[in-house]
């Protein structure tokens, strides 16, 4: 086993008026036809989350117990500079580990020795599994426990699996995050009532939350992931859970499992997103709907104002998500109410009804969602359906777009910023790129 570190070449107050309820299914807020399918898949592997949860932790390291072609996949997604030094790193599967010739776990002592001795900047060590790390049943939770014995009070190990074999994309985040809620300290039993916002945010975008949550008077607030290892929030029956992204199923149950009571809200995707989620928290915390309209109404015209650029474009035009990230329903809810596409399919990876409710309810009645995926069968409905825009990841949109279909890449809407109202704008300017450039190649300029 080798180390391959991971380098390569103000405005008056409008009130909000709740939206009405979609209508037209058999059962309030899921759309009539589900597909739930179990066949071939074409999606990353929950290792690609390391590329933002690297920045977010400032002080963690992602240790990769993996093959070259994991370090390759990081390599050229995160694109860091040949000098940088990022906090993620491969150590690689060689042939005599993967054939039992060596003792993995010793060579992999070893590196992590190696690297916390070149490295005393970290303080929180994932040992992140991968696929043929899982295939020989290389146990790093045993591993992570020996190395935080060896290591704390300096350092804390910990593991999760980014594998392929049982993630998808954005389940990295959700694997990594569920392993930090053992480590958060318990709140006390008499501690006042505090707001958790669960889920890997853009720096700006956290930084405008808070803003917005003090102004309402919402207080104490706490993110999870915070960006010190030491700074992890306390969490118990006094905690009120408020998921940022919709992917984080196994970080929520962790979390209620300690005694958190989760808000169910969409989520903060757009004008209408973003004001139903902050008036999720602040129904919670009881504040006057006059104060709720003066804080957002700032935020919600610019939102809207930033929108309506696009509205031009996209209005009227058919979309077709297929599954990757697990953002598709709430960027479909978005694309749909604001902006007038018509979401003709909605793949998603994993459809999780209770956390997705609040979004299933705002969708087209005539929208078809899938779960899972047979992706030759979805291709042969995207090409029947023959949609203006197609949401898809990098290995399909090549071939859909040497066949004439115009394809958005699902890995951008994770890696910018997109939520809340300062981005409203950036989110929907990011579907209409791929039309404006078809419409460049086709008619010119």
């Amino acid at each position: 086993m080798s180390a391959i570190p991971a380098v390569s070449p103000s405005s008056s107050a409008t009130p909000f008026v709740s939206p009405p309820q979609a209508s037209g299914c058999e059962t309030p807020g899921v759309p009539r036809e589900i597909l739930r399918e179990r066949g071939q898949r074409e999606v990353f592997c929950g290792l690609t989350g390391i590329i933002w949860l690297h920045r977010k932790i400032q002080d963690a390291f992602f240790l990769v117990v993996g093959s070259r072609t994991c370090a390759h996949l990081l390599q050229s997604a995160a694109g860091v500079m040949v000098f940088a030094e990022p906090r993620f790193a491969t150590a690689i599967m060689e042939e005599r580990d993967l054939a039992g010739l060596a003792d993995a776990n010793d060579e992999l002592d070893a590196i992590v020795d190696r690297l916390l001795e070149r490295r005393p900047d970290i303080k929180l060590l994932f040992l992140v599994g991968s696929c043929p790390s899982e295939v020989i049943k290389l146990d790093l939770s045993r591993a992570a426990a020996r190395l935080s014995r060896k290591h704390l009070p300096q350092v804390r190990v910990l593991n999760y699996s980014g594998s392929g074999i049982e993630t998808t994309f954005t389940q990295g985040e959700d694997a990594c995050l569920a392993a930090l809620v053992p480590e958060m300290p318990a709140a006390p039993a008499n501690a006042a009532r505090a707001l958790l916002v669960v889920g890997a945010l853009p720096d700006v975008v956290e930084d405008q939350f808070r803003r917005l949550f003090a102004e309402l008077g919402i207080a104490p607030v706490a993110f999870l992931p915070a960006g010190k290892a030491a700074d992890l929030p306390a969490v118990g029956a006094n905690t009120v859970l408020l998921l940022a992204q919709p992917f984080l199923g196994d970080t929520a149950r962790a979390l209620e499992l300690r005694g958190a009571a989760r808000l169910t809200a969409p989520f903060p995707f757009g004008a209408e997103g973003t004001t139903l989620w902050l008036k999720a928290a602040a129904e919670a915390w009881g504040v006057e709907d006059r104060l709720f309209d003066g804080v957002t109404a700032p935020g919600r015209q610019r939102a809207n104002r930033a929108i309506a650029n696009y509205r031009g474009v996209l209005h009227g035009k058919r979309i077709f998500f297929f599954p990757d990230s697990q953002l598709e329903i709430p960027l479909a809810r978005f694309l749909a109410r604001e902006l007038g596409m018509i979401p003709v399919e909605v793949g998603t990876p994993y459809l999780h009804v209770q956390h997705l409710a609040a979004e299933l309810a705002l969708l087209p009645a005539s929208t078809r969602l899938s779960e899972g995926q047979d992706v030759d069968r979805q291709l042969a409905r995207c090409r029947l359906e023959k949609p203006d825009l197609v949401v898809c990841g990098l290995g399909l949109a090549n071939p859909l777009e040497a066949e004439g279909l115009s394809t958005k890449w699902s890995i951008e809407l994770v890696f910018s910023p997109v939520h809340g109202y300062e981005q409203a704008g950036d989110l929907a300017e990011l579907f209409t790129r791929p039309l404006v450039r078809r419409d460049l190649l086709r008619f010119g300029t």
